[in-house]
Protein backbone atom coordinates (compact mmCIF):
# COMPACT_ATOMS: atom_id res chain seq x y z
CA UNK A 1 0.00 0.00 0.00
CA UNK A 2 1.65 3.66 -0.93
CA UNK A 3 -0.28 6.90 0.22
CA UNK A 4 0.37 9.46 -2.46
CA UNK A 5 0.02 12.94 -1.72
CA UNK A 6 -2.22 14.46 -4.61
CA UNK A 7 -4.17 18.26 -5.41
CA UNK A 8 -6.44 18.98 -7.80
CA UNK A 9 -7.12 21.94 -10.18
CA UNK A 10 -8.71 23.90 -7.47
CA UNK A 11 -5.09 23.33 -5.36
CA UNK A 12 -7.00 21.20 -2.96
CA UNK A 13 -4.71 19.19 -1.82
CA UNK A 14 -5.31 15.37 -0.07
CA UNK A 15 -3.61 11.78 -0.05
CA UNK A 16 -4.83 9.09 -1.64
CA UNK A 17 -4.02 5.10 -0.71
CA UNK A 18 -3.24 2.41 -3.43
CA UNK A 19 -2.42 -0.41 -3.83
CA UNK A 20 0.84 0.74 -6.25
CA UNK A 21 1.86 3.61 -8.42
CA UNK A 22 0.53 1.34 -11.42
CA UNK A 23 -2.62 1.10 -9.28
CA UNK A 24 -2.97 4.94 -9.07
CA UNK A 25 -2.03 5.64 -12.83
CA UNK A 26 -4.68 2.79 -13.88
CA UNK A 27 -7.50 4.72 -11.90
CA UNK A 28 -6.20 8.30 -13.01
CA UNK A 29 -6.61 6.94 -16.56
CA UNK A 30 -9.51 6.06 -16.09
CA UNK A 31 -10.99 9.20 -14.27
CA UNK A 32 -11.49 7.20 -10.74
CA UNK A 33 -9.43 9.52 -9.16
CA UNK A 34 -11.10 12.84 -7.88
CA UNK A 35 -10.90 15.83 -5.32
CA UNK A 36 -12.79 14.79 -2.09
CA UNK A 37 -13.37 18.36 -1.90
CA UNK A 38 -14.61 19.71 -5.24
CA UNK A 39 -15.01 16.14 -7.60
CA UNK A 40 -12.67 17.56 -10.07
CA UNK A 41 -10.87 14.54 -11.89
CA UNK A 42 -8.00 16.57 -12.48
CA UNK A 43 -5.61 15.37 -10.42
CA UNK A 44 -1.99 15.91 -10.06
CA UNK A 45 0.80 13.80 -7.74
CA UNK A 46 2.36 16.19 -5.42
CA UNK A 47 5.84 15.08 -3.79
CA UNK A 48 5.33 12.66 -1.55
CA UNK A 49 7.88 11.53 1.13
CA UNK A 50 8.72 8.19 1.40
CA UNK A 51 6.84 5.84 4.23
CA UNK A 52 9.89 4.05 5.51
CA UNK A 53 8.98 -0.39 6.31
CA UNK A 54 10.72 -1.30 9.35
CA UNK A 55 10.08 -4.40 11.34
CA UNK A 56 9.15 -8.02 10.35
CA UNK A 57 5.89 -6.94 9.85
CA UNK A 58 6.61 -4.71 7.02
CA UNK A 59 4.09 -1.86 8.90
CA UNK A 60 4.96 1.89 7.42
CA UNK A 61 6.05 4.28 9.36
CA UNK A 62 4.41 7.26 9.32
CA UNK A 63 5.60 10.83 10.40
CA UNK A 64 4.15 11.87 14.07
CA UNK A 65 4.63 14.74 16.18
CA UNK A 66 5.09 14.81 20.02
CA UNK A 67 3.73 18.40 21.69
CA UNK A 68 3.54 18.83 25.33
CA UNK A 69 -0.25 17.61 26.52
CA UNK A 70 -1.78 20.96 26.86
CA UNK A 71 -0.28 22.36 23.51
CA UNK A 72 -1.76 19.29 22.10
CA UNK A 73 -5.13 19.56 23.61
CA UNK A 74 -5.52 23.69 22.98
CA UNK A 75 -4.44 22.86 19.13
CA UNK A 76 -7.16 20.22 18.46
CA UNK A 77 -9.35 22.27 20.38
CA UNK A 78 -8.93 24.96 17.80
CA UNK A 79 -8.88 22.69 14.68
CA UNK A 80 -12.43 21.83 16.04
CA UNK A 81 -13.69 25.14 16.80
CA UNK A 82 -12.67 26.39 13.52
CA UNK A 83 -14.05 23.14 11.71
CA UNK A 84 -17.31 23.50 13.28
CA UNK A 85 -17.58 27.21 12.82
CA UNK A 86 -18.24 26.63 9.24
CA UNK A 87 -20.32 23.77 9.04
CA UNK A 88 -24.47 23.73 9.37
CA UNK A 89 -25.27 21.69 12.44
CA UNK A 90 -28.14 19.09 10.81
CA UNK A 91 -27.73 17.04 13.97
CA UNK A 92 -29.00 13.24 13.69
CA UNK A 93 -29.75 13.76 10.04
CA UNK A 94 -25.98 13.56 9.50
CA UNK A 95 -25.94 10.45 7.15
CA UNK A 96 -28.81 10.80 5.31
CA UNK A 97 -27.63 14.63 4.51
CA UNK A 98 -24.10 13.49 4.01
CA UNK A 99 -25.21 10.79 1.25
CA UNK A 100 -27.66 13.51 -0.72
CA UNK A 101 -25.05 15.73 -0.93
CA UNK A 102 -22.05 13.12 -2.00
CA UNK A 103 -24.81 12.30 -4.43
CA UNK A 104 -25.51 15.25 -6.17
CA UNK A 105 -29.36 15.54 -4.13
CA UNK A 106 -28.49 18.42 -1.84
CA UNK A 107 -25.92 21.85 -2.25
CA UNK A 108 -22.33 21.18 -1.39
CA UNK A 109 -21.18 22.52 1.99
CA UNK A 110 -19.59 21.45 4.80
CA UNK A 111 -22.11 20.02 7.51
CA UNK A 112 -21.61 18.93 11.44
CA UNK A 113 -23.72 16.14 13.57
CA UNK A 114 -23.92 13.41 14.85
CA UNK A 115 -24.07 9.51 13.59
CA UNK A 116 -23.39 5.91 15.21
CA UNK A 117 -19.81 4.13 14.63
CA UNK A 118 -21.79 2.15 12.51
CA UNK A 119 -23.32 4.79 10.21
CA UNK A 120 -19.69 6.17 10.05
CA UNK A 121 -18.27 2.93 8.67
CA UNK A 122 -20.87 2.69 5.88
CA UNK A 123 -20.76 6.19 4.87
CA UNK A 124 -16.86 5.61 4.90
CA UNK A 125 -17.55 2.34 2.72
CA UNK A 126 -19.75 4.01 0.17
CA UNK A 127 -16.55 6.84 -0.88
CA UNK A 128 -17.99 9.42 1.40
CA UNK A 129 -15.65 11.33 3.26
CA UNK A 130 -16.38 12.08 6.94
CA UNK A 131 -14.16 13.02 10.11
CA UNK A 132 -15.03 11.90 13.40
CA UNK A 133 -14.10 14.68 15.82
CA UNK A 134 -14.31 13.63 19.34
CA UNK A 135 -15.73 16.77 21.57
CA UNK A 136 -14.86 18.02 25.11
CA UNK A 137 -17.68 17.20 27.85
CA UNK A 138 -17.61 20.80 28.38
CA UNK A 139 -19.74 23.22 26.55
CA UNK A 140 -16.13 25.01 25.49
CA UNK A 141 -17.27 24.54 21.75
CA UNK A 142 -20.19 26.42 21.89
Amino acid sequence: MIVLNLSCAGDHLFEGWFQSSRDFDAQHAAGQVSCPVCGSTSVVRRPTAPYVQRGEQGVAQQPVVKLPAPAMQAAMLKLVREMMAGAENVGSAFPEEARKIHYGEAKERSIRGVASPQEASDLLEEGILVVPVPLPDDDSMH
